[in-house]
């Protein structure tokens, strides 16, 4: 489970209304780094925050607020942040953006862009939006009632579709 975090579609609903910041984000510590002191969870804790841009200088009180005090976008960023902080190899995000507006959008996969360069980060992405696609994937499945019916590059799938499904799919997209 460490290897692999998940990133949720809703961040109203994937973030627990009833833990502060500080319980969200360093869950994951409690149970797979235990031995970490206080000091040194909190150290983790705040470098996560600040890794996905969420500080308590814009934000005071950071650690001790709820996720309803924060907008769409910075609560898919305290997500985030929840998912990196016990250093995972791979994200699976699921619709990651699909709940934000398109300005909040285009900032969540830039910071998703930047995490994956900095870390080395392989990403499983789930979604619908071929825009999404085309900014973070390499390599693209689709898949049709549960089966994949093609995959390849972005590129190549985006470019010259060979199913009928992609094919429609892009179609509606465009």
């Amino acid at each position: 489970r460490r290897k692999v975090q998940v990133v949720f579609q809703d961040p109203y609903s994937s973030l627990s209304p009833r833990m502060t910041i500080e319980e969200i984000v360093g869950e994951g510590l409690r149970f797979h780094q235990p031995e970490l002191d206080a000091i040194s969870r909190l150290a983790r804790i705040e470098q996560a925050l600040a890794d996905v841009g969420l500080s308590s200088q814009q934000f005071p009180g950071l650690l001790a607020r709820y996720p309803h005090e924060f907008s769409g976008g910075q609560r898919q960023r305290l997500a985030i942040a929840r998912a990196l902080i016990i250093e995972p190899e791979a994200l699976v995000l699921d619709e990651p953006t699909s709940a934000l507006d398109v300005t909040i959008q285009k900032q969540v996969l830039a910071l998703l862009q930047r995490l994956q360069k900095e870390r080395g980060l392989s990403y499983l992405l789930i979604t619908h939006d071929v825009e999404v696609i085309r900014a973070m994937a390499h390599d693209v499945m689709v898949m049709k009632d549960g089966e994949i019916v093609e995959h390849g590059s972005v590129n190549a799938v985006m470019q010259a579709p060979a199913h009928p499904y992609t094919q429609r799919l892009l179609a509606a997209a465009a």
